[in-house]
């Protein structure tokens, strides 16, 4: 069964395992290795699928069918575009999409990279408005806007917003509307089934899983969109390697597994934090008393594995992550090995100094919340 014909199973981890995959061909592997090809053979008229490895690849495809399955599974007219980062997909969008004169929305609290976009943005004529996730805030700065631009669970703070009433709002208003769903993952949060012209992500964290590639996709039903997006992808040649391409796909087969337990663990860890005798402010949507709880379990088939909270002073937070033995202090989130950080060392979010980011990974639970707790208590001496 090709991934194809998969997209008509309605189960998760069948769609997750079998996405993409090419029709089935007698001693031909089920899912091929990476090509490697600069140019192809290309006598005559160049009218076939791979002219130039710039351009397409077999590899891209076979990745690009296998997601665009998994965001928008049994729909016709979806079209999934991958690049080299996050960040890459990000940017194809914006720019490909907004001119001198257009006014654009973003979130004022998301990923610690957007003041640099939108300084581009800005030195481009482009007028950016910001506002926060929570409370559908970014309504209030809409009008006349070209481009809604949501994060939603937002990065690092766990806000949401309501993504079908921000997209009734800017489509009744002329504006499309892009979400960023790095953080939910297509398993957890399908964001063209609820209106969006653009599903974005990088494909670097929890969707690929394991820390070791680069990845961002595109993934729209409007074909003049796409169209620009794909144009923009060309000129500035932010393309995948096949390597990372091939592995991306290749993971994609556990993502259902990762995505079961890694949330299952959140909430745990979540729970242990919540429970705990100070008050730590702690952040997961699938807290029940969580703010964002009530909109999340309306739009939201998942709450995703980052969970957020707050010790008292830096000097605490930095002791705090310096006794966990099980958790990386690193940076991204979304891998199998649970890390955190102190979010206030890069700069540019606007988080206390003492907040925490972690990234819940696949280990036992019992063995995550156990190291949470005593390095919580470590630290407090």
């Amino acid at each position: 069964m090709s991934g194809t014909e998969a997209r008509g199973l309605g189960g998760d981890g069948t769609r997750a395992v079998r996405a993409g995959l090419p029709e089935p061909v007698k001693y031909e592997p089920t899912l091929p290795g990476p090509v490697f090809a600069a140019h192809f053979h290309l006598p005559g008229e160049p009218t076939g699928p791979y002219t130039y490895g710039r351009d397409e690849n077999p590899t891209w495809t076979h990745l690009e069918r296998a997601i665009g399955e998994l965001e928008a599974p049994g729909e016709d007219g979806v079209e999934t575009l991958v690049f080299a980062s996050g960040m890459a997909a990000t940017s194809a969008v914006l720019f490909s999409r907004l001119r001198a004169g257009d006014a654009v929305v973003l979130p004022s609290d998301g990923y610690q990279a957007l003041p640099l976009v939108r300084s581009q943005l800005e030195a481009f004529g482009i007028e950016v408005r910001t506002a926060p996730t929570g409370g559908d805030a970014q309504l209030g700065v809409l009008d006349g806007a070209k481009l809604l631009w949501i994060e939603t669970p937002s990065n690092p703070g766990l806000d949401v917003c309501d993504i079908r009433r921000l997209v009734s709002e800017a489509h009744a208003r002329g504006a499309l509307v892009a979400v960023d769903n790095t953080l939910a993952t297509p398993l957890g949060q399908r964001p063209l089934e609820l209106g969006a012209d653009f599903s974005v992500a990088s494909g670097t964290k929890q969707l690929t899983g394991h820390g070791d590639l680069l990845l961002g996709y595109v993934v729209g039903r409007e074909a003049g969109a796409m169209a620009a997006v794909r144009r923009w992808r060309k000129i500035v040649g932010a393309i995948p390697g096949p390597m990372e391409a091939w592995l991306a796909h290749r993971s994609l087969a556990t993502l259902q597994l990762r995505v079961e337990r890694q949330n299952a663990n959140a909430l745990a860890v979540a729970e242990a934090l919540r429970d705990w005798p100070e008050e730590l402010g702690v952040r997961y949507p699938g807290l029940p008393g969580d703010p964002s709880h009530k909109i999340a379990s309306q739009q939201m088939r998942g709450y995703g594995c980052v969970v957020s909270f707050t010790l008292p002073t830096r000097a605490r937070a930095e002791r705090f992550l310096e006794a966990l033995r099980l958790v990386d202090e690193a940076t991204s989130f979304g891998g199998v090995r649970s890390t955190a950080e102190r979010r206030g060392r890069w700069g540019g979010d606007a988080v206390p100094e003492g907040f925490i980011r972690m990234s819940v990974g696949a280990e036992d639970p019992q063995d995550l919340v156990a190291d949470v707790l005593s390095a919580l208590d470590e630290s407090a001496r």
